[in-house]
Order: structure tokens, then C-alpha cells, then sequence
């Protein structure tokens, strides 16, 4: 089965921040949400069609549950990587649930047992509705500081809600996340296998995956900065997630938003890129669709 992007996790310090950010870039954002005590995380969602964006600080450090044999700890993962600095901390695609948790141990990226849970979420009118999950965890050795996971929505119909979907910026999908790495070949198995797609295209700048739900590219970090014209995040410990990248309808109403709202942010190759200064440790990147 290939699998899409689900969702991407920005990892912040100060998650009311980080909703007023998105918030001035034009994009509606959810309301504060929080996950079991033993993650000790809570988030906010900013959702595009069948794929969103996690907004997620750790709220309460005291409840997390360590890392243990067979059990990958969310809050665990989120705090060490906040211990280091903010930015884009996890790549999620569409799963299926146990069957995924099964794939990833047989192919020996990932033996996790699978993770469920629910929480009371809320629609635009403020019904609280349950929505539920399954995540199974995979693992790629030369990526410490990247997670990587699938979710399974248990309760799609009371998760994706299309007023949630409709962005002052006129943005319409993720396009596709950015993650660099010295050697990006090295990560093309345990991607191909994780996104069930199995023909990366090689370029002179790295790897690329289409998904059925946006693209995964890996980056040599000089032609990161080349293309999008932003610092990158040190590579010394392995691939990190770099960037996100959003279709928009109107790019120059985007633009004009980013200067009424006085955040930082330059045209390049025809896009429109915000800095990890200004993004929280991530590098956001607009273009037309």
C-alpha cells in the first residue's frame, strides 16, 4: 500500500505562540487539544484536505512515559527533540493500523507495538465529538532526531471537517515536506519502504518520493539553501525535516498578508519562503497550484 502524507509535527516551546504565527500566516488554526497524560503534549491543528499540520509543545513533562522495549514515547521523542531547539520533528503518513505495525517489523524498520488512543475533539460550532487513533512507528537508524509514524483515524467523519480547511491565504494541499541529510541516498530504503512507494527519483540535489498525497524529497543541505535560501538544520546526527511546502491559489495575496502582518519572508525561484527565524525552526514555502 503506498501511503500519503497525513500530517507533519512543529514542534514549539510555546504553542499559544505558535497559533498566533500560523494565525498571521494566513491559516486557520484549531482549537488546544490534549493527549493522554503519559505523552504530557498538547497541540493545536491547522488542517488542509487529508493532510495537517500538529502545532505540539510539552505542556507537562512529569506524566511522560519513557522510552521502553517495543514502545516508541511521543512525549519522549517531542521533549528531548525541544531540548534542542524548535522546528518540523515528525513525518507522518495515512496508515492502516496494525497491518502497518506488522510491515515495519517484518522489514525490519520498526518493532513497535501499535499505539492506540482518543480524545474529545470539537466541530466550528463547538460539539465535542470523539476522534480516535492508531499509530505505528518505524524507525530509521541514520534519523535519531526524526520521527516517523502512521495514524489511522478512527473517526474520519468527525476528524476532517472542510470549514477547517478554508485558509485566509487561499492555501489548498501540503505540497510536500523538504528533510536534508549529508548523504541522501543513504535513506531512500527505509523511505521507499515506510511510504510504500518503491521508485525514488534520484536528483543531482538528492532523492524524491511522490506520494499519493504530496511529495518527500531529501536534500543535500548546500542545495537546500540554494533552493529555498534558508539555513538548514545541523545534519551532524543524521536527516532532519527542513521544510514544508504549501499550495496556495494566490500566491501575491500571500505575499501581500506576509507584509501586512510584518513577517519576514522574500520571493524565491518564483515561491515565497519564510525562514526558520521567523518559523519557529522551520522553513515554510508557498507556491501557486
Amino acid at each position: 500500500m503506498a501511503r500519503g502524507l497525513d500530517h507533519i509535527v512543529h514542534a514549539v516551546r510555546d504553542l499559544d505562540a505558535a497559533a498566533g504565527l500560523y494565525r498571521r500566516l494566513g491559516f486557520e488554526v484549531g482549537s488546544r487539544n490534549r493527549h493522554p497524560r503519559a505523552w504530557g503534549t498538547q497541540n493545536h491543528i491547522v488542517q488542509l484536505p487529508g493532510t495537517f499540520i500538529e502545532l505540539l509543545t510539552v505542556a507537562d513533562p512529569a506524566g511522560i512515559a519513557p522510552h521502553a522495549p517495543r514502545s516508541f514515547s511521543f512525549g519522549a521523542f517531542n521533549r528531548d527533540f525541544l531540548a534542542r531547539g524548535e522546528g518540523l520533528a515528525m513525518l507522518v503518513l495515512e496508515g492502516r493500523g496494525a497491518p502497518d505495525a506488522a510491515e515495519f517489523r517484518r522489514a525490519g524498520i520498526g518493532d513497535f507495538e501499535l499505539y492506540e488512543f482518543e480524545r474529545e475533539g470539537q466541530r466550528p460550532d463547538g460539539t465535542p465529538v470523539k476522534v480516535a487513533f492508531a499509530l505505528a512507528f518505524a524507525a530509521d537508524p541514520g534519523s535519531p532526531d526524526t520521527g516517523f509514524f502512521t495514524c489511522q483515524h478512527r473517526y474520519p467523519e468527525s476528524f476532517w471537517n472542510p470549514a477547517f480547511q478554508r485558509h485566509p491565504n487561499s492555501a489548498s494541499a501540503v505540497a510536500g515536506v523538504v528533510l536534508v541529510a549529508d548523504n541522501p541516498g543513504d535513506h531512500h530504503i527505509f523511505l521507499e519502504v515506510f511510504t510504500g512507494e518503491h521508485e525514488a527519483q534520484a536528483t543531482s540535489a538528492g532523492i524524491g518520493i511522490r506520494t499519493p498525497r504530496g511529495r518527500i524529497q531529501v536534500m543535500q543541505p548546500d542545495a537546500f539553501r540554494e533552493r529555498f535560501g534558508t539555513t538548514p538544520p545541523a545534519t551532524g546526527r543524521g536527516a532532519r525535516l527542513a521544510a514544508l511546502r504549501f499550495a496556495v491559489r494566490d500566491l501575491e495575496a500571500v505575499g501581500r498578508s506576509l507584509r501586512v502582518e510584518n513577517l519576514a519572508s522574500f520571493s524565491r525561484m518564483g515561491h515565497i519562503v519564510v525562514g526558520p527565524d521567523t518559523a519557529m525552526g522551520a522553513t515554510l514555502v508557498f507556491e501557486h497550484n
